[in-house]
């Protein structure tokens, strides 16, 4: 018998389990149904249990197996123990499913403003044990906190795939200009750079990937970009826009929450550039790192998300591909 440093004998958590499951079942082939096993396996483990304890367990009365005094002070003891272990593989399994831990999430600020919290919402809802830390950053935090493992996804809008990290495109879009319903231009299905000339047109910021689109649009088409009018984000972009202070181009994701419907919280209408300017909503994880549970429900509840969301401009876009391929 094998004894441990104290000349204790090392009994196995499955010695133990078949024990336990003994001491309530009775016989031996109750006991194998419960566990899954066999009634061999049962009675060769209840025989190595005694010989490793010393001790008679069980005594036969009829067809069952009574447990002697000593067997039932040492199930006392143990009982706390499987209590433990129950609550282990709970929450291993809890683990497993995405339905405990916590969850780092950083974006960009379109998909952080709409996309997101609709993600979120879905993803906690049936997740009370789980806690999210959720920032919005420019591009370059997004990328530097997912390589560096300060956050566990990001997401944000790309134009093509990102060196140096995982990268799942969610869906496509293209940047569209922003008009009051009331607009002459608001009746064209698309919207050349051009005829945004003499307009009080409000820019995003150059520093941005999104600005430089924006700037670079203007290039591509010969026509001299002056924004009266420069903000860091499209958000703010399109709110200035809602409230009248003129047009702008921005991702459709930043138009969404302002175009008319019953949600619309400023009257406006998308329409999508005339030039290419696609934009992507991408998902970025860290490369050589396994995704956990947690991490996988959360990208499933992003892809859902993603994929019912209304994208202004999008099947425009698609249909004037289509004509022009043909």
């Amino acid at each position: 018998m094998t004894k441990g440093p104290e000349n204790l004998p090392e009994t196995s958590m499955r010695l133990l389990e078949i024990f336990a499951a003994m001491m309530g079942q009775r016989t031996t082939v109750a006991t194998a149904e419960s566990l899954g096993i066999s009634q061999p396996a049962v009675s060769a483990g209840l025989r190595q249990l005694e010989a490793q304890l010393g001790l008679t367990l069980f005594e036969r009365t009829g067809r069952h197996l009574e447990p002697t005094l000593e067997a039932r002070n040492l199930y006392e003891e143990i009982r706390p123990l499987f209590g433990i272990v129950r609550s282990f593989a709970m929450r291993a399994r809890d683990l497993r499913n995405g339905r405990v831990g916590r969850l780092r999430v950083i974006a960009t600020p379109p998909p952080g403003y709409s996309v997101i919290p609709q993600a979120m919402r879905g993803f906690l809802d049936t997740r009370p044990d789980v806690t999210v830390s959720f920032d919005v950053r420019r591009l370059d935090n997004v990328l530097h906190a997912v390589q560096t493992g300060q956050a566990d996804v990001g997401i944000g809008l790309a134009s093509a795939r990102i060196p140096n990290v995982n990268t799942e495109e969610l869906r496509p879009g293209q940047m569209v200009a922003l008009l009051p319903r009331d607009h002459p231009l608001a009746r064209h299905e698309m919207i050349e750079v051009a005829a945004l000339t003499g307009e009080r047109f409000i820019g995003i910021d150059q520093e941005s990937y999104l600005g430089r689109m924006v700037a670079q649009a203007f290039e591509e088409a010969h026509v001299t970009y002056h924004p009266q009018l420069e903000t860091r984000y499209c958000q703010t972009a399109a709110s200035l826009a809602a409230s009248g202070m003129g047009v702008c181009i921005v991702d459709p994701w930043s138009a969404q929450p302002y175009l008319e419907g019953p949600a619309s919280v400023g009257g406006l209408v998308a329409r999508p550039l005339a030039q290419p300017c696609p934009v992507r909503c991408m998902m970025f994880t860290r490369r050589g790192v396994p995704h956990s549970g947690l991490l996988q429900v959360f990208m499933e509840e992003m892809r859902r998300a993603t994929a019912a969301l209304d994208i202004p401009g999008l099947s425009a876009t698609r249909a004037a591909a289509a004509t022009k391929d043909r």
